[in-house]
């Protein structure tokens, strides 16, 4: 497998849509990913093999110096091949290449290895309020 990487790279809603139904296993919903992401975000990365979406990472900023990886997604049949590594590093140097000096990240304990010792992140302290 070959994988192309690109940092605000064009995208179906559809893939994305789908991408996240199988990466937080829920139904498929028409999010109008294309909007949210120009609007709100400092860019997002797709990871393709050929055409196909098989990774795709959006990150958010405050405009400032501060950028939010959220949603790393990597379908079932490509994980554990280094895929989601990549997304982040690209993600680590466009937000660099954009002048942020931090970049955050914040996730489920399943995933702390991923984060932590694939991907280089420090542990912080931080806070959550459920809306």
């Amino acid at each position: 497998m070959t994988i192309d990487y690109k940092w605000r790279d064009d995208f179906d809603n559809a893939d994305v849509n789908a991408l996240h139904a199988e990466g937080f296993n829920h139904k498929v919903l028409d999010d109008d990913w294309k909007r949210q992401l120009e609007e709100h975000s400092l860019g997002w990365v797709s990871a393709r093999d050929g055409v196909r979406l098989v990774g795709f990472v959006n990150v958010a900023w405050d405009g400032a110096v501060h950028a939010f990886v959220i949603d790393t997604l990597v379908t079932a049949d490509a994980r554990r091949q280094g895929i989601g590594t990549q997304l982040i590093a690209v993600a680590q140097a466009e937000s660099r290449a954009a002048g942020c000096e931090w970049l955050h990240v914040d996730f489920e304990d399943n995933v702390r290895s991923f984060y932590f010792d694939a991907c280089g992140f420090t542990r912080t302290n931080a806070g959550l309020i459920a809306l």
